[in-house]
Formats: C-alpha cells, sequence, structure tokens
C-alpha cells in the first residue's frame, strides 16, 4: 500500500490521487475512507478513533482521510450528503457505506469482515489445491479452517463458490442458509445466495426458446415462466427477467409459496437500489 512520511497506513486523499489510493490499494486490502471536514466536532471525534484503530491492523487494512469541503466532486461522485461519511472500498469497489458519529465497536466489526486474518492463509492453501485438481482435499482444507475460524466470511464465501462451479447449487445454498445472520448478511455472501436460487431453479435441459414459445402460446402457464426467469438471471438478462416476474406476480402472486415478489426482491438485491430496472419495477411490490 502507497505511504505518507507520517504513517504507512493513514493517508489522505483528492481528486487526483484517489485512484491510486484508494482503489488501486483496495485490490490489497480494505481500504476505509474518511469524508470529513475540519468545521464539524463529529468529524474531530471520529477521525483519532479511526487512526487508532486503523493503526492496531498493522497494515491489513488503510484509512484514507478526504477533506468534503475542498473536495466536492468527489463527495458528489460517491454520494457523499453529510459528514462524517466512511465508505468501505475492497476490490474497487464500495463494499460498505456508513454515516454519523459510530461507536469504535460497530467500525471494527465492519473491517474484520474484510480484513485478511490467519484462517486466509489455509484458504489460499485450499485454493491451490483445487485449482491443482485435488477437490476433496481442498474442502476438508477449508473444513479445518472453518473450525478454527466460525466468525471469517471469506470462508464459507468460497466454499459455496466452488460449489457453484461444481453446479452443486442445492449444496452450497445449504450452507449459505445454515450461516449465522453476521454472516448471512455480509454482502458477498448475500449477494451470492440470491443469484445461487435462480441456478437452483434453473433446469438446463429446458431451451429458453421453447419456454417462451410455451408462454406466448398460453399465458397462465406458471411453471415455464418461473423457468424463463431463472434462464434470464443466469444469462444476465435482467429486463425480460423482472417482465416474466412482474406478470408472474400479477397473475399468480402466491404461485410456488410466493415465489415472484421474493424473486423479485433478490433481483433488486443483485442489482443494487439505483439500477434502471430497480427504480422501473419496484412498482411492482407495492
Amino acid at each position: 500500500m502507497n505511504e505518507t512520511p507520517d504513517s504507512p497506513y493513514i493517508l489522505s486523499a483528492d481528486g487526483e490521487n484517489f485512484a491510486p489510493r484508494v482503489r488501486e490499494n483496495s485490490h490489497r486490502g480494505p481500504v476505509l475512507v474518511n469524508f470529513c471536514s475540519p468545521a464539524v466536532d463529529r468529524c474531530a471525534r471520529l477521525s483519532p478513533m479511526l487512526e487508532k484503530l486503523i493503526q492496531q491492523y498493522a497494515g491489513r487494512a488503510l484509512l484514507v482521510h478526504i477533506n468534503a469541503d475542498a473536495e466536492r466532486d468527489l463527495c458528489r461522485h460517491y454520494a457523499v450528503s453529510r459528514v462524517p461519511t466512511l465508505k468501505l472500498f475492497r476490490r474497487g469497489e464500495v463494499v460498505a457505506t456508513r454515516q454519523g458519529d459510530l461507536p469504535e465497536a460497530a467500525l471494527r466489526k465492519l473491517l474484520e469482515q474484510y480484513v485478511a486474518r490467519d484462517s486466509d492463509l489455509a484458504l489460499a492453501d485450499a485454493v491451490d489445491l483445487y485449482a491443482g485438481g485435488e477437490q476433496q482435499a481442498a474442502y476438508e482444507k477449508i473444513a479445518e479452517a472453518v473450525a478454527a475460524d466460525h466468525d471469517n466470511p471469506r470462508l464459507p464465501l468460497t466454499l459455496c463458490k466452488l460449489l457453484k462451479h461444481e453446479q452443486r447449487y442445492a449444496e452450497a445454498l445449504k450452507v449459505l442458509d445454515s450461516l449465522p445472520t453476521h454472516l448471512a448478511e455480509h454482502p458477498e455472501i448475500s449477494h451470492l445466495h440470491d443469484l445461487l436460487t435462480f441456478y437452483a431453479v434453473r433446469d438446463p435441459a429446458r431451451d429458453p426458446a421453447v419456454l417462451e414459445a410455451q408462454v406466448a402460446a398460453d399465458p397462465g402457464a406458471l411453471e415455464p415462466r418461473q423457468q424463463l426467469v431463472a434462464h434470464y438471471v443466469v444469462s444476465e438478462d435482467y429486463a425480460p427477467a423482472l417482465q416474466q416476474l412482474a406478470t408472474l406476480r400479477e397473475q399468480a402472486a402466491e404461485f410456488d409459496a410466493g415465489y415472484a415478489p421474493q424473486a423479485m426482491r433478490r433481483l433488486f438485491n443483485l442489482l443494487g437500489d439505483e439500477h434502471p430496472l430497480v427504480l422501473a419495477y419496484r412498482r411492482h411490490l407495492r
């Protein structure tokens, strides 16, 4: 990670050096960006606590201060409307946003989801085993790591990604459904869970063209319409997926234990609140 003469882990950034100091560094580890103002008391209280916390991670996380008064363009780009606002970056993207004068325990809990842990070394070994064709040994390695560290979200996340790679969707969902709340709500785990629900429904032997013909011939054919939704989502063809879900909800909202509204919410979660399709179709859930 980039350093300054003051601290190797605490930086300031502006519009010119934001990309290397924040986005590029976030590919090496989590970067916590503090949008603050020297004139705001809450910022004055929060910043020293953040610096103390980041120092404790000894290089496994980075803190970057942004002067919100001077960097209006950055604030607009990242939808910062009040200070202090914290945005956590990982792999070039914002993975979490927090606002206000937060307690240290809440910030530590947030960072712990993304900071490298000892069990990540075992996880890296497991991935190497899997890549080398030793799938069973890889799964056993991950199981051992989980037994030693129940709170690392990357362990069940990677396990389920490997199961997804092998098209073992039901098994992956079973693992994710068994997780405690604090892991199940991890953004990447929640995203994978929502995606897997569509993979689990989809029958790859069913031809989407045939399904479309069935639905056109019989608009009341609910199961083919459900299959179409799954095929569209897996193909990342989200507009027709939402159109089919909207129709399915209007025809039979209670079909398959309320599949249509549940699937629509999951697809909204996958796309994000500000996606144009979400904005267009949200009214169908009212």
